[in-house]
């Protein structure tokens, strides 16, 4: 420890994990409800994770059993819990799974029968499902410990946690159907995937709702209902609509509560649609905010805007995390929130005022014609960025000099470029950090004793362009790599693409994703670290150092690790202390899922949904993969393997030159594949 203050926060720290969760359990989606994402287990360390081995794989089947064109629109983002002696997840299409935790075994199984005909705006996923006992019950009822799962064609559904069966006092027959109040353009504009909260007997949902469709979109009200009969308790709408005329400022990302204030906090997104907001003028409160309601009755508390008048799709994709904090002027109950553009705002838990000053300083203006952006923008000034917030094209990469690195500079030099906040145009503007993070829907994780913040951040730029109402007929196609929104009721359709070389790989100089530890305190970057290579996207394999974009989160544990998946197919450890890289463990695909940690029968094992992420091109699966620490006389795993050195493996230059020649090589044969 660093001092005696330091050691009374580790016992303060352990005495308040020990009253949220037993040492061996993992109950919330974020570890606990305040979404640490922190362990108290010590078993595995720094000087034994090398000999972590695969201790299980689990398959849902999915891949055999749906179609390849269902499953190319798939992603498995679950976290398990462990609770009533089982691994509990939700596959992508809602199957919630209970497994054996030391064998993998199945031992339940519900299907809700989603329909695979739609076309989820989001795709077909589930982050997780939420837990909750019935003090009132009696031991032996049925559905006294229930599992909540909210689905992709909106409904909320109940489900004895012993057995898997609905709960047939909860709504019809264990689901109610969530009424959207707005007629949808298609099944699958309307989704909830994100784990439902719950405090005390309420079940609190969001929702994610298609982007960039129209002004007059569904309403991103938050809804809230008994967790025993399914009846609504009340509902609370994210966007102030007085003289605002847009839909949803939905909750999409996981939500935290506090048990002992009532209090649920949301991550409120931005109003509809995100790249013009003309009739939405004003800061369009209580969009792009950390939101306190008091759970019993949906009435606000307190609210914080990140962003004023989101143009940029800078909602706030993460979990708020909740921690008790040292800030050098004693102990402080907080809320931290993690955005794409890489801040980390730091609030009073029960004011939302700001605990280090942020300030308002003034952003890049003159928007498209109708616009009405804010002046300034809050900028936190205690704790640093965690990851650059500008970029010239003279910063863009490129493996073959003059080649790739001059296409790049032109898709940068073209597009305006004056920084964060730099507003959407007819020319393409630069938006960078992207606009899916910074940090995404991972979220962030909280070590109560070191007080450490660790998140996973993604490189890359955005190119986003308004296209005029007159240019975009009906049958319109956007440019190969494009997405394209008609956010009808505008003057302006848009498109947006991730700028890229010839090759096909990112414009912006790696790392591409990183891990990345604060100490808030101080407000100091303690240390950066590289995830993930290019090995399962290049020829032959090769491992490029670059790191990989990282939209899913990382698992700390009391033994001086944190755990990550990335989009290669690993599971890896990291010391928490210095950031080097320990150890991999070898997936069937990319695990793009927060990683979990549990005890069972006396041996910690970690666990990682590892299905892949359709939208990021990887290969697609449907696993669950456990590992532990080896058993005495137990011969070492070929899915495992130590790091010499940090940063993983590097090629010396003459293997850089070959990689170059096969990357070439690589990238025709797919345009001729393309062209056939």
């Amino acid at each position: 420890m660093r001092n005696p203050f330091r050691l009374f926060i580790f016992i303060v720290a352990i005495f308040c994990i020990g009253i949220a969760h037993p040492a061996s359990a993992w109950e919330h989606w974020g570890g606990d409800r305040g979404g640490s994402r922190f362990s108290p287990l010590n078993q595995i360390t720094p000087d034994n994770v090398g000999n972590l081995v695969r201790a299980w794989e689990f398959r849902t089947g999915d891949l055999d059993s749906r179609a390849p064109e269902v499953m190319k629109r798939t992603k498995f983002q679950a976290t398990p819990l462990l609770v009533e002696d089982s691994l509990i997840f939700c596959s992508p299409f809602n199957e919630v799974i209970a497994l054996d935790p030391g064998s993998g075994a199945q031992k339940w199984r519900y299907d809700p029968k989603i329909s695979t005909a739609q076309r989820p705006a989001n795709r077909y996923t589930c982050r997780g499902v939420a837990y909750w006992v019935d003090d009132k019950a009696s031991g032996t009822a049925a559905c006294r410990a229930r599992i909540f799962v909210g689905t992709n064609d909106a409904r909320v559904i109940a489900l004895d946690a012993r057995s898997g069966i609905p709960c047939a006092d909860f709504g019809a027959n264990g689901e109610i159907r969530i009424e959207i109040g707005t007629p949808l353009e298609w099944p699958g504009e309307f989704q909830i995937t994100s784990a439902p909260v719950i405090i005390s007997d309420t079940v609190i949902v969001g929702s994610a709702i298609a982007d960039n469709r129209r002004v007059e979109a569904p309403l991103g009200t938050v809804r809230a209902f008994d967790a025993r009969t399914g009846r609504p308790r009340w509902s609370f709408d994210p966007l102030v609509h007085d003289g605002v005329v847009a839909g949803h400022a939905n909750v999409w990302a996981p939500m935290s509560v506090d048990e002992e204030r009532g209090l649920v906090f949301l991550p409120t997104s931005s109003p509809s649609p995100d790249f013009w907001g003309g009739k939405r003028p004003g800061n369009n409160d209580y969009a792009n905010s950390v939101v306190a309601l008091r759970a019993g009755t949906g009435e606000r508390v307190w609210s914080y805007q990140t962003v004023h008048h989101d143009v940029w799709d800078y909602d706030l994709p993460a979990q708020p995390t909740l921690a008790r904090i040292d800030t050098g002027a004693g102990l402080r109950d907080v809320v931290m929130q993690p955005t794409k553009q890489g801040f980390v705002f730091v609030l009073d838990r029960d004011t939302g005022k700001p605990v280090w000053p942020v300030e308002e300083r003034a952003v890049p203006q003159g928007g498209a014609e109708g616009e009405q952006l804010s002046p300034t923008q809050p900028f936190p000034t205690h704790v640093p960025a965690l990851l650059s917030q500008q970029i010239s094209a003279d910063d863009v990469f490129g493996l073959i000099p003059f080649w790739e690195s001059r296409a790049c500079r032109a898709q940068v030099a073209s597009a305006r470029n004056e920084g964060l906040y730099t507003p959407p145009s007819t020319q393409g503007t630069v938006v960078f950090p992207m606009t899916g993070g910074g940090v995404n829907w991972g979220g962030a994780a909280f070590d109560p004793v070191n007080q450490i913040l660790y998140a996973n951040t993604s490189r890359a730029i955005h190119i986003v362009k308004l296209l005029p109402r007159a240019a975009v007929a009906d049958g319109f196609n956007p440019p190969p790599g494009h997405d394209f929104g008609r956010q009808q009721g505008t003057p302006f359709a848009m498109t947006r693409a991730v700028a890229v070389s010839p090759l096909g790989l990112l414009c912006n100089k790696p790392p591409w994703g990183e891990m990345v530890a604060v100490d808030l305190q101080a407000g100091k970057i303690l240390w950066r670290s590289r995830v993930g290579t290019t090995e399962d996207r290049a020829p032959l394999g090769i491992a490029l150092p670059f790191g990989t974009p990282l939209v899913s989160g990382v698992a700390i544990t009391a033994g001086g690790l944190v755990f990550t998946g990335a989009m290669d197919a690993y599971l890896r450890a990291f010391d928490a202390r210095s950031g080097r890289e320990l150890w991999q463990g070898r997936l069937p695909v990319p695990g793009v899922a927060n990683p979990m940690t549990y005890l069972w029968k006396g041996e910690q094992y970690v666990a990682i949904g590892a299905g892949g992420h359709s939208e990021s091109g990887t290969t697609i699966g449907d696993s669950v993969v456990a590992f532990r620490l080896a058993r005495p006389g137990e011969a070492p795993s070929l899915w495992s393997r130590t790091i010499d050195r940090p940063g993983g493996r590097f090629m010396s230059g003459a293997i850089a030159a070959g990689v170059v020649v096969l990357l070439l090589a690589w990238r025709w044969r797919q345009s001729r594949v393309r062209r056939a």
